[in-house]
Formats: structure tokens, sequence, C-alpha cells
């Protein structure tokens, strides 16, 4: 953390400090990077929480285990750190970091772990508030993810052992991830060569019939490898039925899902068809060929594509932030946007420090995003905005240690979509673009990409429920019937999400992620007004009300604080009854 002096013609920190002590406040100053002014969550955007808060005080009163407990946790900081920044460091976006190359944070992280084991298994096991009690939890099981380095989607497997019918369920996984980046960055397409992030942006823009289908075929040799030829042990056959044996122990992400919207797991299932029907109603009776589908409701990405050159993506998201209130660059985030060979398959979002209090000051979390972006367009501007919806979400954090972490799977896909749909209403993209698609183009080209992680959840759902389910058949049924797609049982086009093989049952974090989406904006909206093209109360009052809290406060407790009431389907369900029904659509042969 950087401090300027008042000789520097900056505020005198120390002063500010204690007196926000003697108000009862803890003061919060950011320094990393770029950082160099106050940092505001609440009012004018800076964070000042309550001394009586459990968020990071020091407090006299506390007794010797508390003060243990607290001891524990820094040292957790330190290791949680040092796993991160290996993980930022074999991505291959950092070479050093902090004045140290990889093999000094290895041995930072190898020798804090140990201590921090021993550390914890001295911590008492009774008379703890349960604040601590709860804290102490959440390291040790945290522990058990900490892996040391290694990139993350970037698997030291080979593709090739998939194959292997004596792979463990874990090697199984690491290799069929290994796939999604050996094959899936590299897909053959025109006699050169297009990764899978820019292969979708063509399906939603490429106006020639056959040149899509082209696209959508140059998938194949990768569905090839995650699900051979569909048969009983293929690839992912096997690897989901290991899944489904691992979620018998420990959960599955979809009962997950259900705890946290709290409802019971049957009711995932009922609400997700909810969902797919309304679209269904939407959108007329005619079949469309799946090389097509995106196409047919990508209109608003090509009225737009021009307007969004691959080198004006980074200065629209931040100037977005910006005007909700949140500079992500004096928020010091790194930034990993271009493709590599070996570079992770998707756009992920991961803390490279953890936010903490040191000397009564907090030092701010630094976030990281890593995507493979060869070209612009408004697909690709959508899911760049979402990323750093986790960017905000991380870095407004304000807690113990131990809960400086994500709330949930659920939370945190479900927000990062928060400022990410605005990118779909012509009212944003009239300001941040200039130009505007009409409104229900722009709004069925959302929905469909929502509609397709609806339709993935529901499939892995009755994966789950029944691991010898022929996957092709399955897709092919779910996405005739409610997306009125031309069944092509011959392919596994299923199998374009990493997520599918890396972590079996996470996409329904995306699809019923949407009602906890459409929930929050509606809520959002309500209470500000809309925000679609910016608000600078936005992040800040959102960090005091939602955000800061971490993985303290587990989701339903959350979003029923926050809602006033129990989540419901019901304003997703508005949503899509916003898109009008659609006219006959041209069939295409097969």
């Amino acid at each position: 953390m950087r401090r300027r002096s008042p000789g520097a013609g900056g505020p005198d920190i120390e002063k500010l400090a204690q007196a926000a002590a003697d108000e009862g406040i803890i003061f919060v100053y950011g320094g990393q990077f770029r950082m160099k002014t106050l940092l505001c969550i609440g009012l004018a955007s800076t964070v000042l929480l309550s001394a009586n808060s459990s968020s990071g005080r020091a407090d006299a009163r506390l007794t010797a285990d508390s003060r243990k407990v607290s001891a524990v946790e820094y040292l957790y900081a330190d290791v949680s750190d040092a796993n991160t920044i290996l993980a930022a460091i074999d991505s291959g976006l950092l070479s050093t970091y902090g004045g140290k190359d990889r093999a000094g944070w290895e041995h930072v992280y190898t020798e804090k772990r140990g201590q921090l084991t021993r550390e914890l298994e001295s911590l008492p096991t009774s008379g703890l508030s349960d604040s601590d009690s709860r804290a102490i939890a959440a390291m040790q099981k945290q522990m058990q993810a900490f892996t040391g380095g290694g990139a993350l989607f970037s698997p030291a497997a080979k593709c090739q052992d998939a194959s292997r019918k004596d792979l463990a369920y874990p090697q199984l996984k690491a290799a069929l991830v290994a796939c999604f980046v050996e094959i899936g960055n590299n897909l053959s397409f025109e006699g050169g060569r297009i990764n899978r992030v820019s292969a979708l942006d063509l399906l939603h823009e490429t106006s020639d019939a056959s040149r899509r289908k082209a696209v959508f075929l140059a998938f194949v040799p990768l569905w090839q490898a995650i699900n051979g030829k569909d048969e009983a042990d293929s690839p992912y056959r096997r690897m989901i039925a290991g899944a489904v044996a691992a979620a018998a122990k420990s959960g599955s992400e979809i009962t997950n899902a259900a705890r946290d919207a709290g409802i019971d797991p049957p009711e995932v299932e009922r609400w997700l068809m909810q969902i797919l029907d309304a679209w269904r109603a939407s959108s007329g009776d005619a079949m469309v060929e799946p090389w097509d589908f995106r196409f047919q409701a990508g209109e608003a990405d090509r009225l737009l594509g021009d307007y969004i050159p691959r080198e004006s993506l980074q200065a629209i998201n931040q100037r977005y932030y910006r005007d909700l209130g949140a500079d992500l660059e004096q928020m010091g985030t790194l930034y990993d946007l271009g493709p590599r060979p070996e570079k992770a398959a998707l756009a992920y979002t991961e803390f490279v420090t953890h936010g903490r209090m040191e000397k009564g000051l907090w030092k701010p979390t630094v976030a990281r995003v890593s995507a493979p972006y060869e070209r612009g367009g408004l697909f690709v501007l959508n899911e760049l905005v979402h990323e750093n919806g986790h960017v905000v979400n991380i870095t407004a954090i304000r807690n113990r240690p131990a809960f400086v972490d994500w709330p949930s799977d659920l939370f945190a896909e479900a927000f990062a979509d928060v400022p990410a749909w605005s990118t779909y209403e012509p009212r944003w993209q009239r300001r941040y673009l200039g130009h505007e698609a009409p409104e229900q183009l722009s709004l069925r080209a959302l929905y469909s990409v929502v509609i397709l992680d609806v339709a993935w959840s529901l499939f892995e759902l009755r994966m789950f429920g029944d691991p010898t389910t022929d996957p092709n058949a399955l897709w092919s049924e779910l996405t005739s019937h409610y997306l009125h797609i031309v069944p092509h049982p011959e392919f596994s086009w299923w199998a374009m999400r990493v997520q599918l093989a890396d972590l079996p049952g996470y996409m329904v974090n995306y699809g019923f992620g949407a009602i906890l989406t459409a929930e929050m904006r509606k809520h959002i909206a309500a209470a500000l007004g809309p925000f679609d093209t910016g608000d600078a109360r936005w992040y800040g009052w959102l960090a005091q009300r939602l955000l800061r809290y971490g993985s303290e406060r587990d989701t339903r407790t959350l979003m029923q604080d926050f809602l006033g009431r129990p989540v419901s389907p019901q304003p997703l369900l508005e949503q899509l009854h916003r898109l009008k029904p659609q006219g006959p659509v041209a069939r295409h042969g097969r």
C-alpha cells in the first residue's frame, strides 16, 4: 500500500485515520498501483464502515482466543495471496509480483501454508464467538481449494489422455479442459485458425449461411475429443458419472444453487422450465438450424459490431464503470485480454491479492481479468463487462480475512450480469457506442444467450439426475422443444462451454443465476432509478448493502435482506415477456 505524505500534496492519512477512529469509524484508503484517491463506498463513493461491524475491527476488548484467531487469519491472508499470485504468474500475465519471482512466491506459499496448518490445528474448538467459529471453518474449507499455483482453466494435462479409461475423475476433468485449450484455441476455419470465443462471435455476425455452418463444424474436433462418438463410455460420459459420484458425497452446484435461492432442488428444475417456456412462447414455431440460432437472434450484434472494434473494448468498459462510481484503473485491476495458444479458453476473473486491514487502514483487493479476445463486437463487450462485474464485486468486500472471498458461485455469476445486461439496452448503446439497435432486436440478442445458459442448466441438472442419459439425445430434445432448433444428435454441440468439463453442474450459476440478476436489476432500479447510462451512487450503494460482506453471509440471507422477500423467477419472466412473439422464420435445410 502506498501512502502520500502531506509534503507531496496528498492528504495527511494518519490524521484522517485518527479522526475517523475518534468517531468510531474505520477509515479506508486505497494505494495499490495507480490508486491515489480515497475510495468511497457509500455516499460520494468512499467506504466508511462502523467500528461495531465484524469487518476488520481492532477491539482492545477482544478475548485472548479471538486474538489468536485474528493472528491466524492474517497468516491465512498471506497464504491466500501467495496462492493467487502464483496462479497469476502461471497464467502468463506476470513474471514477478511485489519484487518476487515465482520461486520466491512458491517459497512463501510452502512455508506459510505449513505454518497455517499448524496454527489452525492449535486454535480452541469451543468457547469462541459465532463469528470466530465461522471464520475458522471458512479458512479450513478454503485451504482444501488452494493449489499452490497453476494457471486456472489451463491444467497441466494432455487432451489425448481423455481417451484413457484408467483415469480417475479429477485427472479426466483436467484432460477434458486441456482439450478446450489445445483444440478450442485452435479451431480450423477457412485455411486459418480461430479460437472458441471468436467462433461464437462469428456465429452471431456471419451473414453467409454456408460460412456460418463452416464455423459451427469447426467445433467438431473439440466435440469429438470431449464426447467421442457419443458412446456409453465416452470421455464426457465417464466424467459425468464421476461428477455424480462426487456430488453424492459433497453436494453439487445444482443443490448449492437451490440452497442459495432458498428452495428445494426439484423447484430449480421447475423454474428453469418456466423460463424456457417463456422463451418458447416468444420465438415462433419455425425451426432453425443450430448454426443459425445465434445469427437469427443476433441482429443487434451485427448492427453495432462496426462501432466496437477490439481496441475499443476496454475504454468502453472502463467508461461505463466510472459512470457507475467504480474506477477500475484506480482499483489497480490487471488485465490480460489477448489470445495465446496455451491460455485458458474462456474469460475469467480472480483475485491477485485479497483486501485486508493494515495498521488501521484498508489495503484494497487487487483483481485480474483474463480473456482470449481476438475480436470486438457486442457479444464480446458484454462478456468483458460481465467479468468486470466480478471485479467490482470482490473489490467492494470489506471484512475480516476469512471472509474476503466470493459469496457463492451463484451470486458471483448473477451479480456480474447486473451491469452486463445493460449493454443490450438501446439507451446504453446510445450513450457508450453512439449508435443503438432497436429494443426488440437488442433484447432478443441478450436473452438468446441467457436462454442457452438456461438450457445448459437444465441439461446438466438432468445429466446429474441420470448420468447414463445420452447427452446428445437430451440436448437435441431440450433445444428442439424449447429453442426450436433442428435436432442434430450426430453432433455433441452442447460441448461448447469449458465449465461443462471443468466444473460439472456449474452452468446452473449462469442459467438459474439469471433469476437473481433480474431480481437485483429490478430492485436497484426501483431504489436508485435506471442505471443503464450510469449512476455515480451505484457502486457505493451496492457495496454497502450487498457486496461488502464477501463470503460471511450466505446467498439466501444476502438476497432476502436485499430484496426484503424470497427470490422469485417473476422479474426474469417479466423481462422475457418484453419480447414480442416472432413471426415466421425461414427454414433451412439440413
